[in-house]
């Protein structure tokens, strides 16, 4: 590929260096018992008894003196002790660069952000001016170490994540994929990527001093840039990077064979980030078809920013593998869409809150009077191979985005505020909600995973929180049981809730069980021996055949992320409590009979207003 692993391992460690990782604990290796007696409890509410007490059996068995699950666990905590973190180099190996399914829909998440007041082209270049000088503002205080340390309850989180956003990029290969970062603070690329009409730019944002154009000078080079790409009759070579993994990665090979290629590739993928600038199509004309539909609209707007909308909108506007993309549309819709493999919900969160804040602030910057470069178009050279890759790639795509089912809304009767006055944490009571209108649709609950950060440890990425728990599962069948007293319900709901902090809090503290168990898998995998037969169970399948993907944006706006489901049958489902309201989406895919985004939003939405009837009951 024509990148050395030793400016890979340079740049990771000078981002490390960076990361005032000092002050931050390393990850534990939790006990194995512990991890065992808790996965058997998790396991609990999902199946039978008889098939419960076989795998019990298998599970004492892994975990007995002097067995298999001893000498894995002994190993782990080797490997603990001698790298950064024992288990994210792995987690990001296994869970995201050997997965071959495309980024679009199943791994990149999207954040749709409040529409902007402008409706017009005009408008748009003069916002995507502001939101560029906001991010490199941002990269700077990342790059001179001033970026606020974080803290969480008191402790500090590793801010490692923060310089990898930038100039780094995913790039696809046959067997797994690799993330490249050509970050560095000082002397690393100065240009970032615009795209729009599926022509791609390289715009460089510093002057030759080193400072940041001005948001007028930006103004004036993407003026250029939108005078240079009037035609819409260009090959959407974006479109490439959401092709199956391994599809993508064949392509790529022979992409690259030309020069003209590999330049404008290579070029795309050194970028700071890359700024999309989407054109009216389905936007406007969903604009006001739902002028009277809010819902309809926040739900076209997600899609729109996830993935594009499709060939004949603006996916060919997109380049999946890159790690940062914002999305500007000509109605004041606007986004952000982020690779899997290298960002996270939070930092991503603290990135945006400091954009949204720079867009607040007028600009005081005069422009200095000196001639800037004209914008560098990017070229590409399709020949009849790439165009047979391209056509495949769009009719592909379009199959993937008829597919998903995206229903977004605005849960208005109450938000945390009214959950913390009654004592209870308002993510764990959302949680149970899901679980509750999951069970109301489909008459049985299902594996569900929430995402809990590991940021209070050196190199940790996040764990799972699993449910249901024993206590959700008892609270869902009495809640509509006419038999059971409102006061009975109330208390099991607060046992349901509790249970489900505790798991929280356990997750947090690095003492959750899936990262654990996935460790252990590897380990074996990784001495060569044969996949221990814990991890073979029926039981273990169904417990990680995650029906329910959920996650809950931590940002101080009305923002609305939505991603696709982890599996056929599932959903996904995302939320962003605010003070009295509640931002939620979900998605599922139309191939899949049994599932229907609409009405486990509809039934979610009966079934928080049924919670607070139980806490309200003249409500």
């Amino acid at each position: 590929l024509g990148i050395t692993p030793e400016f890979l391992t340079l740049s990771v460690q000078a981002a490390r260096r960076q990361a005032h990782s000092s002050s931050v604990p390393p990850q534990p290796v939790p006990p194995l018992l512990q991890t065992l007696q808790r996965y058997l409890t998790a396991l609990e509410p999902l199946l039978p008894p008889d098939e419960l007490e076989h795998t019990r059996r298998i599970v004492q068995k892994f975990g007995c003196p002097g067995g298999l699950g001893e000498k894995l666990q002994r190993e782990l905590i080797k490997r603990a002790k001698h790298s950064h973190n024992w288990i994210s180099d792995w987690w990001v190996q296994w869970a995201y660069l050997e997965c071959r399914q495309p980024l679009a829909v199943h791994s990149n998440p999207a954040i749709s952000l409040p529409k902007r007041d402008f409706t017009d082209w005009r408008g748009q270049l003069v916002f995507a001016s502001k939101l560029i000088a906001g991010v490199l503002d941002f990269k700077a205080r990342v790059d001179s170490g001033k970026l606020a340390l974080e803290y969480m309850r008191g402790q500090p989180l590793c801010m490692e994540l923060f310089p990898q956003l930038f100039s780094s990029c995913r790039i696809p290969g046959p067997k797994h994929d690799l993330v490249v970062h050509y970050g560095r603070p000082r002397r690393g690329p100065a240009h970032i990527t615009v795209v729009r009409n599926y022509q791609f730019f390289q715009l460089d944002v510093y002057n030759s001093d080193g400072t940041p154009l001005t948001e007028s000078q930006i103004h004036a080079q993407l003026l250029r840039i939108r005078s240079q790409s009037w035609k819409t009759d260009k090959q959407p070579m974006g479109i490439l990077t959401s092709e199956h993994r391994h599809t993508w990665g064949q392509a790529y090979t022979r992409l690259l064979r030309d020069k003209i290629n590999k330049e404008s590739v290579r070029l795309i993928e050194k970028s700071i980030f890359t700024l999309c600038l989407d054109s009216p199509s389905s936007a406007v004309y969903f604009h006001l078809i739902c002028a009277g539909d809010g819902l309809m609209y926040s739900s076209r707007m997600a899609a729109q920013i996830l993935h594009g909308g499709g060939t004949f909108s603006n996916s060919g506007n997109r380049w999946f593998d890159k790690t940062l993309q914002f999305v500007v549309g000509e109605d004041g819709s606007w986004g952000l869409l982020y690779e899997h493999a290298t960002a996270e919900g939070p930092p991503i969160a603290t990135l945006l809150d400091h954009v949204l804040e720079y867009c607040k602030k007028p600009d005081r910057m005069r422009a200095p009077l000196v001639p800037l470069p004209m914008p560098k178009k990017l070229y590409f050279y399709i020949n009849s191979e790439i165009k047979w890759d391209l056509e495949m790639a769009k009719q592909n795509l379009d199959i993937l985005i008829n597919d998903l089912d995206i229903k977004c809304f605005n849960f208005q009767c109450f938000g945390k505020e009214f959950v913390k006055q009654l004592k209870l944490s308002p993510n764990s009571f959302i949680q149970v909600a899901i679980q509750l209108a999951y069970y109301r649709v489909h008459s049985e609950v299902c594996a569900a995973c929430d995402i809990t950060s590991l940021r209070m440890f050196q190199g940790g990425r996040t764990d799972y929180i699993r449910s249901p728990t024993n206590q959700m599962l008892s609270f869902i069948r009495a809640f509509d049981d006419g038999a059971v007293s409102r006061e009975a319900k109330v208390q099991l709901l607060r046992e349901a809730v509790d249970a489900y902090s505790v798991l929280t809090e356990q997750s947090l503290m690095g003492q959750g069980i899936d990262r654990h168990l996935l460790g252990l898998k590897l380990q074996a995998i990784e001495e060569g021996l044969s996949v221990p037969r814990i991890f073979m169970d029926t039981a273990y399948g169904l417990a990680t055949h995650w029906k329910l993907r959920t996650g809950q944006v931590p940002a101080n706006t009305d923002s609305v992320m939505c991603f696709g489901p982890l599996v056929p049958d599932g959903y996904a489902v995302c939320y962003n409590p605010q003070q009295d309201h509640v931002h939620f989406s979900i998605t599922a895919f139309n191939c899949c009979e049994e599932t229907n985004a609409e009405k486990l939003a509809l039934t979610l939405e009966r079934s928080l207003r049924d919670l607070q009837e139980l806490f309200q009951p003249t409500v």
